[in-house]
């Protein structure tokens, strides 16, 4: 195990990789309960999807593990999930077939662009800066969403703390304090630790217990309605059949391909930043060329996974930004993700179970890991105008908006303005200027779809 995965070169034990793994698979459990309910909306069978949600993690996650030796796991992004829902199907009016054969066709352009480097060029073609702005940007985001998701923050005309006698908002305070205690303490393993206790005592007061779902048996059963349900006659073949249906449809794969890929650069570039589980060789390249390094496998092993998961009955499927969590508990190395996955593969017959894990507990992991990340802003010279204004954007923008790559977008945008007001648009990378013209064309298209 130890030479398999270099632990003793990446700085770290088994013991350490195993909770870490334990970590991101409790943080990330509600995704395979949450994501089936938003795709149900579609017409989807709940039970296909879950089995559905269930696969792809495994075999996107044990890709991450043994292809690429790093601690992420994969599994539909719920962001993504509900573009694919209300966006696509509801509002647009594609069926569920054609929205998973987008997000098929978005997996075979992000592996095209993956193994011509573009994506790695467009990783490299992101200002120093910039990158540090997006790891601090991206704790801002997740503690953000650890706050919406346990509902201690509400929304009116403005934002609102909600009332702080709720059981469930008490619980989730004390969750927080007692990882940031455990933390201050230097109690290994505090995440986990936190994260039991929360739920036990959720479980003694009554605020969770044993949820109900379908049968594996039912689940098993209704799987083949989205097994495949690609390459169907309602699947890719109707996308092109109507020519005037053609325009919407490319501009809503563009749309998924850039949601999906930023996302993921924005989650690999806050990772490497943190812990160099990434060499500083691989930030300024991108990966460097060939597959031989860390960051290129995993950039690889993330575009495949989301055309397995559409294949299977699911919409994109991404690093979650809940492996974070699994690096700042120490790990380094796809001894992680291979935990996570082994976690994964037995919910398949323990459903009910995670549903005793309270948004409470996940909650208060993800402010811990956000505080954490903060630290990434003490790298931006804010005494330079022209570093903090990209850099108070991409933070600002990923939080208010509740979207790495929209937060990521808004702040290419400023460097861009910043660079060009100076004079100095030979500075900017064509890549760049490619990038921002895209994210443009998107926002403009989408506006008037």
């Amino acid at each position: 195990m130890r030479d398999l995965f270099h632990l003793k070169e990446n700085g770290t034990d088994v013991r350490t990789e195993v909770v870490a793994g334990l970590t991101v698979f409790f943080s990330m459990a509600y995704i395979i309960i949450v994501n089936p309910s938003i795709l149900a909306e579609t017409g989807m069978e709940w039970g296909a999807v879950f089995l559905a949600t269930i696969i792809a993690a495994i075999v996107g996650t044990l890709i991450m593990s043994m292809v690429a030796n790093v601690p992420f796991a994969q599994a539909p992004g719920l962001g993504m999930s509900s573009f694919f829902t209300v966006t696509v199907c509801l509002t647009l009016g594609f069926t569920w077939q054609q929205a998973l054969s987008m997000v098929f066709i978005c997996g075979l352009v992000n592996i095209v662009v993956t193994v011509t480097k573009v994506r790695g060029m467009i990783i490299a073609a992101i200002p120093e800066s910039i990158q540090y702005a997006m790891s601090g940007g991206i704790g801002l985001f997740i503690a953000f969403m650890g706050l919406i998701n346990v509902g201690i923050i509400g929304f009116e005309d403005v934002p609102v703390l909600e009332n702080l006698s709720d059981p469930s908002i008490l619980l989730f305070l004390f969750g927080l304090l007692l990882v940031i205690v455990l933390h201050i303490l230097k109690i290994r393993g505090s995440m986990i630790i936190s994260m039991v206790i929360v739920t036990l005592l959720s479980l003694a007061l009554g605020l969770t217990s044993m949820g109900s779902s379908i049968s594996l048996s039912e689940s098993v059963s209704a799987l083949p309605s989205t097994f495949g349900a690609i390459f169907s006659s309602e699947g890719i073949p109707s996308l092109f059949s109507e020519a005037t249906l053609i325009p919407m449809v490319l501009v809503t794969i563009m749309s998924f391909c850039l949601v999906d890929m930023f996302d993921t650069i924005g989650t690999f570039i806050a990772t490497g930043r943190r812990s160099g589980i990434f060499s500083e060789e691989e930030m300024r390249s991108g990966g460097g060329k060939g597959f031989r390094t860390r960051m290129s496998r995993a950039l690889l092993a993330d575009s495949c996974a989301t055309s397995i998961g559409a294949m299977v009955g699911t919409s994109n499927t991404t690093t979650v930004v809940e492996s974070l969590t699994g690096v700042e508990a120490g790990g380094r190395t796809g001894l992680t993700s291979l935990v996570t996955s082994i976690c994964l593969i037995a919910t398949v017959f323990m459903a009910p179970v995670i549903s005793i894990i309270p948004t409470s507990a996940t909650s208060a992991i993800l402010v811990m890991v956000g505080i954490l990340m903060m630290s990434s802003f003490a790298h931006v010279d804010w005494n330079d105008f022209d570093e903090a204004l990209p850099a108070f954007f991409a933070g600002f923008f990923m939080a208010i908006c509740y979207n790495i790559s929209y937060g990521i977008a808004i702040a290419l945008f400023t460097y861009v303005l910043v660079m060009v007001c100076r004079r100095r648009w030979r500075d900017i990378h064509p890549v760049m200027w490619g990038v921002v013209i895209l994210f443009l064309m998107d926002f403009i298209l989408m506006s008037v779809m």
